[in-house]
């Protein structure tokens, strides 16, 4: 999954965390894999996206710092955490 795909992703489902891992490509043509960096716990909150990276600090990003910040990784699969950061997915 693409920064992009994945800003998308979160914002649809605003206030849920989810565990992501960040991974980068190495090689070239047919030898080609992904390099795994680090796992994420990511939540869309309004117009920012809340991360917590493998060293356990947590940062606000706008969607745009996010971009940038991410923007050379991808990612695999989300996956829920179980954790709820507020009720407005209740709700809406």
């Amino acid at each position: 999954m693409l920064p992009a795909d994945l800003l998308a992703f979160l914002a649809a489902r605003g206030g849920r965390e989810f565990a992501v891992t960040a991974c980068t490509r190495q090689g070239h043509g047919k030898k080609t894999r992904l390099h795994e960096i680090g796992v994420y716990q990511l939540t869309a909150r309004g117009e920012e996206v809340q991360a917590t990276g493998p060293s356990e600090q947590t940062r606000l990003l706008t969607r745009a710092t996010f971009l940038e910040v991410f923007g050379g990784y991808e990612f695999r699969d989300p996956q829920p955490t179980g954790v709820l950061m507020d009720l407005g997915p209740l709700f809406g």
